[in-house]
């Protein structure tokens, strides 16, 4: 079969192996259990529009990604991981076409097109994001279609008014998925971007689908937002009053904290950097005009995220997105060109990043004995397909890299992280080894044999909360604590909370009955988090 006439399904199997296969292999982490939460009560108590987790208000984001997972959940099982990840990684797979479909329409080069989609696809925080249940993957993979469509717009004379709501429509998808954050990291750069290298033309003829994309963008936008505010005033105004003061007061870092964001791409590290470099690379590719442009979409991008006080590594998702389409020139370029190349400046990155990845497929079968061999048991035959075909790409990649063949070893690239995610994710547990390791889904058994009601003491943990598969009372409520009625009850405390729940139940006969460790690792690493674990008391009144 031949690549040139089959990109499409080339796309289609290799995101199929890098974002669908093994999608339940992690744990579920902070940011997905709110979002499986809410899912779930909104399948068990029908909160479907003033959406709650832990039966409290949770307006912080809107619901159309927990709208995604609860049907999928309720298609598939809501105690699939896979099933709940499901949207989240068709999100993905959306994303990486519609980059696909824009570089082709931009370029009308579909060779470069599928190579700066396979960089996207595999570039590491567009793979953590594709696995995870989390917000960020909707807004960009929604606001991708819209630009996808805005493009078309602008650039064709025909369908105005289609290409102008099928943008709005998905641009409204966008903000119900994560509010304005995509309008801001990811559409306005590539306006401004547009504007400055292919303008904006008979501008005259587009006003009023324009107009019509003003209006159904903001319907879309604001209506849930409207309906909050309307029946739930008291909580909407004190969840925007937290929200806005994390903005400026939250994870606070410099202007330059974001400027290593090219390490987020992964494995194309030192390429995305070299495509970077603008005054070397814009007289080397094919396309001068439309380097400019993903340059310029990047750099502007970058510059927006980091004029925000808050920052966080996750939140660099949409510079990765004109990054990939950045990279994919310099890619190109080395596919075409590398055999001629003679100066060093240009062939050593070239064979410094592609043959540390081959040195690490050589080194695996020995490294990734001695790093795994304590938790191997049951995970044998991964561990050897695994080291086989990690092996087997190492020897290909220098095989390639000394005939000087780019092409090829740009694919096998593709490959070892496809062949991580499919042989590698199974053997996650032989590195999260908790010889304490209990899980909160083990409680409401505790709770059936002995006929007690469970509270929280002072805060809920999102992980323990989706474990336990239902909500929990906070005894806390601000600064006062709430004294259960019943005669006998449990409450779940946290270890720096000890002292101050024996001081308040001081009149109340107290037994500890057992601790609830869900980290990963045991309490002597690093990783391991207070609020992962919580001891579990059983009070009577005396």
């Amino acid at each position: 079969m031949q690549l040139k006439n089959n990109h499409i399904l080339f796309l289609v199997l290799a995101c199929t192996a890098i974002f669908l296969v093994n999608l339940d292999a992690l744990p579920v982490n902070i940011m997905e259990a709110r979002n499986f939460t809410t899912a779930r009560e909104m399948l068990n108590d029908g909160n479907w529009l003033l959406t709650t987790l832990n039966g409290e208000a949770r307006y912080q984001k809107p619901p159309l990604p927990t709208w995604l997972t609860a049907f999928s959940a309720a298609v598939f099982s809501l105690k699939s991981l896979a099933a709940l990840r499901l949207p989240a990684a068709i999100m993905a797979i959306i994303l990486v076409f519609l980059s696909f479909k824009l570089s082709e329409k931009i370029t009308q080069n579909r060779t470069y097109a599928f190579v700066s989609a396979l960089i996207l696809g595999t570039s590491f925080y567009l793979v953590a994001s594709g696995r995870d249940g989390n917000w960020d993957i909707y807004t960009h993979g929604f606001m991708m279609v819209c630009i996808y469509q805005l493009y078309l717009f602008f650039t064709e004379a025909k369908k105005k008014f289609l290409h102008a709501f099928l943008a709005a429509l998905f641009f409204g998808f966008s903000f119900m998925s994560k509010g304005p954050v995509s309008m801001y990291a990811l559409l306005l750069p590539f306006l401004i971007s547009f504007g400055i290298v292919y303008k904006y033309k008979n501008i005259k003829s587009r006003i009023l689908p324009l107009l019509l994309f003003l209006v159904v963008s903001a319907i879309l936008s604001g209506w849930w937002h409207l309906y909050t505010y309307t029946y739930d005033p008291v909580a909407v105004a004190e969840i925007t009053k937290r929200e806005t003061s994390n903005w400026t007061g939250y994870n606070v870092r410099p202007f330059y904290y974001y400027w290593s964001f090219f390490t987020q791409s992964g494995v194309w590290t030192i390429p995305a950097f070299i495509g970077l470099l603008f005054p070397y690379l814009k007289n080397r590719v094919r396309n001068k005009r439309a380097y400019l442009f993903t340059f310029l979409w990047t750099i502007l991008s970058l510059v927006l995220l980091s004029i925000i006080p808050e920052k966080k590594s996750r939140y660099l998702l949409p510079v990765l997105i004109p990054l990939a389409l950045n990279t994919g020139f310099y890619i190109e370029y080395l596919i075409l060109k590398f055999p001629k190349l003679k100066d060093k400046r240009e062939t050593v990155p070239v064979y410094f990043n592609f043959g540390l990845i081959a040195v690490i497929g050589l080194a695996f079968p020995i490294a990734g004995y001695m790093f795994l061999k304590d938790g191997l048991t049951g995970k044998w035959v991964w561990f050897v397909v695994l080291s086989v075909v990690l092996f087997g790409i190492g020897i290909l990649m220098f095989r390639n890299l000394f005939r000087k063949n780019i092409k090829a070893v740009f694919y096998l690239t593709v490959s070892f992280i496809a062949a991580i995610m499919c042989f590698g994710l199974p053997m996650v547990s032989a590195i999260t080894v908790n010889p304490e390791y209990k899980s909160l889904s083990e409680l409401p058994n505790w709770q059936e044999e002995n006929n007690v009601k469970v509270y929280e003491f002072t805060y809920f943990t999102p992980e323990l909360i989706w474990a336990y598969g239902d909500t929990i009372e906070v005894l806390q409520k601000k600064s006062m604590i709430k004294i259960p009625s019943e005669t006998q009850f449990a409450i779940l405390v946290s270890e720096e909370e000890t002292e101050r729940f024996r001081n308040t139940f001081t009149d109340f006969s107290i037994e500890k009955v057992m601790r609830y460790d869900m980290n990963a690792k045991g309490k002597d690493d690093r990783s391991h988090k207070l609020r992962l674990y919580r001891d579990l008391y059983l009070v009577k009144k005396s």
